[in-house]
């Protein structure tokens, strides 16, 4: 899984990845990607750390915000 490999050397606690994974899933399901070597699925990786490390904890907020992005911009 794309997020996990950008995870794996992170300085988060177990929480937040638990919660990051949960956004990751959440946006995937979102945007209906089932694919999980579609190069899109790292860029949504990204975006998920990105608006964590804000401050962010709330995996629906943080899936919610990243699907609204890519479902407005074209692939």
């Amino acid at each position: 899984m794309t997020i996990h490999r950008l995870l794996q050397h992170s300085a988060f606690n177990q929480d937040d990845i638990d919660r990051m994974v949960a956004a990751y899933e959440h946006c995937l399901q979102t945007l209906d990607l089932v694919d999980r070597s579609d190069p899109i699925t790292e860029r949504i990786a990204k975006q998920i750390i990105e608006i964590a490390q804000t401050g962010e904890r709330d995996p629906v907020v943080i899936g919610k915000q990243v699907a609204d992005v890519f479902q407005r911009s074209p692939r």
